[in-house]
């Protein structure tokens, strides 16, 4: 085996071993809470090479708002989908686009961008 063959052998491992951890490795998530005034929580996403915080946390039983702060231009990220609340909003429209969210139950609300490759979700606790 020649050193180039090594090389190449050693990058080849080492790019699958990133890949792998890429796609299946565990990865820290940030989580959001609401902020309540005047008897409405409001919690606040900022869209920008994906979602951040990418989980928000809501009250149960406490009128609820998301509002979605739109700083990034990529096409993916311009609708964001709540496809169990049937909400397919275009976040380029207004810098701020606010979803109102039923928390008269317990659950999680998944939501994803237009082409289904950023995600995140609401979860009513």
């Amino acid at each position: 085996m020649t050193i180039a063959q090594i090389i190449t052998l050693i990058v080849a491992v080492i790019l699958i071993g990133f890949i792998l951890w890429w796609f299946f490795g565990k990865h820290q998530e940030a989580v959001g809470t609401a902020s309540v005034d005047q008897g409405v929580q409001e919690a606040n996403i900022v869209v920008k090479g994906g979602y951040s915080p990418s989980t928000v946390v809501l009250k149960q039983g406490v009128p609820a708002k998301v509002n979605f702060d739109m700083r990034d231009s990529t096409a993916c990220l311009s609708h964001v989908v709540f496809e169990q609340l049937g909400v397919n909003k275009d976040l380029t429209k207004q810098k701020i686009t606010t979803i109102d969210i039923p928390t008269d139950k317990k659950g999680t609300y998944n939501f994803a961008c237009g082409m289904d490759m950023f995600h995140g979700k609401v979860v009513v606790k």
